[in-house]
């Protein structure tokens, strides 16, 4: 499968990202499109893509695309962010100031002008709502005109006719009353304004708010500073550009500042703050042969930093392109919402003919002009009133939100589609090693039997005959040796017992260790056993608080692992499991099985490396990495390796956005299906195209700030959490 990313311009609203999928996914090659219009991207997968002609099928719609070849700099992609987000609200400001301008003093003059103004007074409101239209107008008839070209519609369509069909109405009018008619009429000159300048200030005020919803990436991006002070050969310092680092470079990082690109420390130590990518406050040790991940902040002492990739393609850069494409994919929740949108504008158009008619026909059966009247304007509310933006904006908001919440604590979310599969999750099953464990065996108990020794010549004993082997549970005997500071004596005529220990001779004494089923080590001294050693993986300090806090959400949880039955059981107990919920003896193959066979709304959880087949297979995969390993290609999330409690922090953040989704295109649905029929059947009076602009804005807004409640309620959860 083959990805294509397009950069897209020209389109304003919803209707335009469908227009623009449709004509992408009708190339045979193309498999599947997702196209925003919140980022201006369109991320295409098919077999054997020609991007030269996704851009052609772009460009015969009216737009302008071009291929994404390679990643901008950091600091560039910030640059164009904040000046797409820069242009769009100055844009609306602009036209927004133009529209309720003029349209103040306009209904000031149309309600309170003296009857001695009449002679010219709408020759003001004529001259005041042209220029409106000229100006506050000019984008939206473009966009309208440019539309109807490539014979298609979109919302800024009924937003032109709507504001058209008042203007001319009124012109009407007025000539037939400059030439002698006893029309009784009123003119909406003062409407025709009214209603851009508050569609404008809705939109200017959406603008400012997505700008805000959406700043997960730009803040990301600000964390990698733009400049770097590079190491010559000479050891003398230099700034550069941050983008311009190169593998091999040597980096100075003074105390307080942040690290420009992933590197190895080769010189100094300090405390390091890594939250950006481990979503931990607290500050880790960093020596000599340490990898330092791009953005993160050095606290205390000088290093030198050797950088392991370049100035493009920081870890920065991968969480802040992964944060930017699941901000602009779709949920399966948005096709819905994409379906009505494409054929929305259509069936508005028809609705509103057909209400001029329905009015025209009630006026011609009982020989009343007005009810013409009344019918275009009830149909100009009907074009206003409908425009479906709101339902454009419902689930793209929400996903942006909380994708961009889970990245500010180290938790990656690959697609929107992801977050709807968390959020209908039922059972969990964690692999053991890597995951609820540390994979790293660890002495975990001594018990002496024999009262001649005591633990510490024990494991003094024990150490020295493992230390020639290479085995797992060899190395954990002798780091807890190593931990207490025992010395330990060298061993003569060392053998290694396959699959059941070691023995040798140490201080002239005969030292055998012989493992069990448990991996209980029974140390054994001139053939009596004086003691027992018990080894096992060390568990996660917050494993058993994850298990229970998904148990707490409802969630069935399991644990899948390759140990012996009785070791996994053992570990699991600690954990909480009973032995019903155990798996073992599992290999990588039996593991995919298990999972591919495991009923919808399943997630499995692994550490990304010997776990890809499940994790693959799964509903939902959730792949624990540290910060250098952020992008397992496998895993649908990628959640902070030390931190298993982002499990459930993913879960519940899924549910919460999923739930604010649904809210919004509650609202947006019932905004339109209860507004139009009451602008079709007249019920909002001659004030209709106002309070439909008014309504419309607040529709907008009502879902916006939906997402940014979602927004500030996911910090304050997700912060009180850690």
């Amino acid at each position: 499968m083959q990805e294509v990313q397009l950069k897209v311009t020209g389109m304003h609203c919803a209707s335009c990202a469908a227009t623009v999928q449709r004509a992408i996914e009708a190339d045979p090659q193309v498999r599947s499109a997702s196209v925003s219009v919140i980022d201006g991207m369109a991320t295409v997968l098919g077999e054997s893509l020609e991007p030269q002609r996704l851009v052609q099928a772009v460009r015969d719609r009216g737009y302008d695309a071009v291929p994404i070849t390679a990643p901008a700099a950091p600091a560039e992609l910030r640059s164009e962010i904040e000046l797409r987000q820069r242009r769009q609200e100055s844009l609306w400001r602009f036209r927004a100031i133009v529209g309720l301008g003029l349209w103040a003093p306009m209904g000031l003059l149309h309600w309170f002008a003296p009857d001695s103004w009449d002679g010219w007074v709408p020759w003001v409101l004529l001259a005041g709502a042209t220029v409106v239209l000229a100006t506050a107008g000019a984008g939206f008839y473009r966009s309208a005109i440019a539309a109807a070209l490539r014979r298609t519609t979109n919302m800024d369509t009924l937003i032109a006719i709507g504001a058209t069909t008042a203007y001319v109405f009124s012109v009407v009018v007025f000539v037939m009353k400059l030439a002698g008619s006893s029309i009784e009429q009123p003119l909406y000159f003062t409407e025709a304004a009214a209603l851009l300048g508050i569609i404008s200030l809705g939109h200017w005020l959406e603008a400012h708010a997505s700008a805000k919803a959406g700043s997960a990436v730009r803040e990301l991006l600000e964390l990698q500073p733009e400049q770097a002070e590079l190491i010559d050969e000479q050891g003398q310092t230099r700034e550069i550009a941050s983008a311009d680092v190169q593998p091999g470079d040597r980096m100075l990082i003074r105390p307080g500042s942040r690290v420009p690109v992933d590197g190895l420390v080769v010189d100094g130590s300090s405390d390091v703050d890594e939250s950006v990518v481990t979503g931990e406050s607290m500050p880790v040790t960093r020596s000599p042969g340490d990898p330092v991940v791009a953005g993160s902040v050095n606290t205390t002492g000088r290093l030198i930093v050797e950088a392991t990739v370049d100035g493009h393609h920081t870890t920065i850069a991968r969480i802040a392109e992964l944060v930017q494409r699941a901000q602009s994919s779709k949920a399966g929740i948005q096709r819905l919402a994409d379906r009505v949108c494409a054929v929305f504008v259509p069936v508005v158009l028809l609705i509103a003919v057909a209400t001029v008619a329905g009015w025209g026909l009630i006026g011609l059966i009982s020989s009343d002009t007005s009810y013409l009247a009344t019918g275009i304007i009830a149909a100009v509310t009907v074009l206003i009133i409908s425009c479906p933006c709101a339902l454009g904006l419902a689930t793209p908001m929400a996903v942006m939100v909380g994708t961009g919440a889970a990245s500010r604590h180290g938790i990656l979310v690959k697609s929107a589609e992801t977050i709807e599969r968390a959020a209908r999750s039922k059972l969990v099953i964690f692999d053991k090693t890597g995951t609820l464990t540390t994979g790293r065996p660890t002495t975990r108990q001594i018990e002496v039997e024999d009262r001649s020794f005591t633990e510490d010549e024990l494991l003094r004993l024990a150490a020295a005959v493992e230390a020639p082997s290479e085995h797992p549970i060899a190395r954990a005997i002798v780091r807890a040796a190593q931990d207490r500071g025992l010395a330990l004596s060298d061993v003569a005529d060392f053998e290694a017992l396959p699959g059941r220990g070691v023995r040798g001779i140490v201080d002239g004494r005969r030292v055998e260790i012989l493992r069990d089923d448990l991996t209980t080590c029974q140390v054994i001294v001139d053939e009596k056993r004086i003691g027992t050693l018990l080894v096992t993986d060390e568990i996660r300090p917050d494993a058993r608080q994850a298990v229970d806090r998904l148990r707490a959400m409802g969630l069935s949880v399991r644990m899948l692992s390759g140990d012996r039955r009785a070791v996994a059981e053992s570990i699991g107990r600690e954990l909480g499991f009973n032995p019903q919920e155990i798996e073992a003896e599992a290999t990588p193959q039996t593991k995919a099985e298990l999972v591919a066979n495991l009923p919808p709304g399943s997630v499995m959880i692994g550490d990304g490396i010997n776990d890809a087949a499940a994790l693959a297979g799964a509903d939902l995969g959730i792949a624990l990495a540290s910060g250098t390993t952020i992008a397992i290609e496998s895993a649908d999330v990628v959640i902070p390796g030390e931190h298993v409690l982002a499990v459930p922090e993913t879960i519940s953040l899924a549910r919460r956005t999923l739930a604010t989704i649904k809210q919004n295109l509650f609202f947006a649905f019932l905004y339109n299906t209860a507004a139009i029929p009451a602008a079709a059947f007249g019920l909002f009076g001659s004030y209709g195209p106002l309070i439909a602009a008014a309504a419309m804005g607040a529709s907008d807004i009502t879902v916006i700030g939906n997402a940014l409640r979602l927004k500030r309620r996911l910090r304050r959860d997700l912060d009180h959490q850690h």
